[in-house]
């Protein structure tokens, strides 16, 4: 089991439930209420986790200006992953794409341009002409493209957004939320760990010009490595930014705020309140044994326990030694058991509050015992079960 290398372990067995506690002198830190920020709506949550530590106006429906090309690059990316488009394809200039108004990277009509250049040209110079030039190679037309990226939208649980273009100029019924550019580049950052590295890059040069990232923070911190600034008069000035301290990201989305700086300082802001007053653990390792439960009437006698995927808290700083953890295993585990089958539960407390509840299941299948194995196993339950019955 794991919880974390910097505290021991004391554990408990009560019959099919595991508890464990840190014991440590207590010197609990109250946590202060958020900053408060002058910007039309924010958040700021645990990336790992999802939590969230502040948060104002965080599902109003608001232009995004070109927060839009986070979801922009979040499909272009998919396609790459699924094989459908790839980093040295090609893509010829239309003359929508080339007059495209506002930010630039200045692609030329008719000229062949990379997949990967013109990637970075919306990633770091914000180029809506190389958004509508992608979008129109991979979708056909921007329109449909949009409906891509409103498709995304939905599986990703985005409930207050929805697209019309790729470059976030405004149009009408084009809209997304500060809690919904958190789930987006949450989702983002764990898909494409390789390609988020460009949200980082500070400048690019195309076409003998250079341009530099609009992310003011990407030079004040250096625990900043992304993500993407936003204007239109509608939308006020906005940013999106993400940092990693030791090991623990968060993500801050600020819309609406007065300016350029003050977008940049009230993130940073956010950012500073997070990593200095939270913390965030990994409590268990995912794919990873925690417990082996009696199978009956299986072609193993036991089957192995887990977790699905890696599993964090995030918790008010120095409060760790606090954590609590239940392991609870069902009763009368019969055989046929199917990978991924749910059979118990992980549960995590921090002073009778619940910062972590996941199901516990079946790391490997087990088949069916043979007639041997399972008449075996039935009269045992019915033993069993009997002497439970005096």
């Amino acid at each position: 089991m794991i919880l974390s290398n910097k505290c021991p372990l004391i554990l408990f067995f009560v019959l099919s439930v595991i508890c464990f506690q840190v014991n440590a002198e207590n010197t609990e830190i109250a946590t202060p209420p958020p900053p408060t920020i002058d910007a039309s709506a924010y958040i700021l949550q645990d990336y790992h986790t999802g939590k969230v530590l502040a948060e104002n106006n965080a599902d109003a429906k608001l232009a995004p200006a070109s927060l839009t090309k986070i979801m922009t690059v979040y499909v272009i990316f998919r396609e790459l992953a699924n094989g459908h488009l790839h980093l040295d394809d090609t893509v010829s200039i239309s003359e929508k794409a080339w007059k495209t108004s506002g930010s630039r990277m200045f692609v030329e009509l008719g000229n062949q341009v990379k997949v990967e250049d013109l990637l970075k040209g919306v990633i770091i110079q914000s180029g809506n002409d190389a958004s509508v030039a992608l979008a129109e190679h991979i979708g056909g037309n921007e329109e449909t493209f949009a409906e891509m990226m409103n498709q995304h939208a939905i599986r990703l649980g985005m409930t207050n957004s929805h697209f019309k273009n790729s470059d976030g100029l405004p149009v009408e019924d084009h809209y997304t939320s500060a809690r919904d550019l958190a789930i987006l580049t949450a989702a983002l950052i764990k898909e494409f760990p390789d390609y988020y590295r460009w949200f980082s890059q500070k400048e690019f040069t195309f076409n003998k010009i250079t341009q530099q990232n609009r992310n003011k923070l990407l030079s004040r911190d250096e625990s900043v490595d992304g993500v993407k600034t936003g204007f239109t008069d509608d939308a006020g000035y906005c940013l999106v930014a993400s940092a990693l301290r030791e090991d623990m990201r968060l993500i801050s989305v600020v819309m609406g705020a007065k300016n350029a700086n003050a977008r940049a300082n009230e993130n940073q802001t956010l950012l500073n309140y997070g990593f200095r007053f939270f913390e965030s653990h990994r409590l268990y390792q995912g794919k990873t044994t925690l417990n082996e439960a009696r199978v009956w009437k299986g072609a193993s006698k036991t089957v192995e326990l887990g977790l699905a995927e890696d599993i964090y808290a995030t918790i008010p700083r120095r409060q760790y030694k606090d954590l609590k953890a239940v392991i609870i295993v069902d009763k009368k585990i019969t055989a046929p058991v199917a990978e991924g089958a749910k059979l118990g539960s992980v549960k995590v407390t921090l002073k009778d509050q619940v910062v972590m509840d996941k199901d516990l299941v079946a790391l490997k299948a087990v088949d069916q015992g043979n007639i041997f194995q399972r008449l075996t196993d039935s009269v045992l339950m019915m033993m069993e079960k009997s002497e439970d019955g005096k």
